[in-house]
């Protein structure tokens, strides 16, 4: 099983590791986002039922 910091040949690649690590991070922000407005909306009788986007005010970036 390959380690995470490396590559596919086995060699360390930390660039790639590190970027990897900021991507997962922004990943679960986006995910404890949608767990906090799905408790929001079943605690006020609500549910979600359709896609909600969202963009990072910071980065831009959007999420679908």
């Amino acid at each position: 099983m390959p380690k995470p910091w490396e590559n596919g040949s086995g060699l360390p690649d930390p660039t790639a590791f590190r970027g990897g690590k900021e991507i997962e991070k922004e990943e679960q922000r986006v995910a404890d986002l949608v767990r906090c407005l799905r408790y929001v909306a079943r605690m006020a009788g609500f549910e979600i039922i359709n896609r909600v986007e969202f963009r990072d005010v910071k980065t831009k970036r959007t999420y679908k």
